[in-house]
């Protein structure tokens, strides 16, 4: 089967294919070269765990986005604690 690369690089995967490979909106496909040949691989589908493993990337501790979460004042280096937290 046969496709044109669109002006800003898409391709239309044929309508059989998608069917024979499952691919539905929002699939997503890892692209490799391999001797000349462009191939293309269904990723398999993620727990919701992974999904959204550090997608926080925020640069801030645990302790203060936990910190953030609950309301409290930033917790700095594990001197201070939420309110209620009891001392260890």
């Amino acid at each position: 089967m046969k496709a044109k690369v669109a002006e800003r690089g898409q391709v239309t995967i044929p309508k059989t294919l998608r069917r024979k490979l499952g691919l539905v909106p929002g699939t997503i496909l890892d692209f490799e070269v391999d001797g000349g040949r462009l191939v293309a691989a269904k990723l398999q589908p993620q727990g919701p765990v992974e999904v959204v493993f550090g997608s926080l990337g925020s640069g801030r501790s645990t302790a203060e986005l936990v910190g953030k979460l609950r309301g409290a004042s930033v917790i700095a280096a594990g001197r201070q604690r939420p309110r209620g937290h009891p001392r260890a």
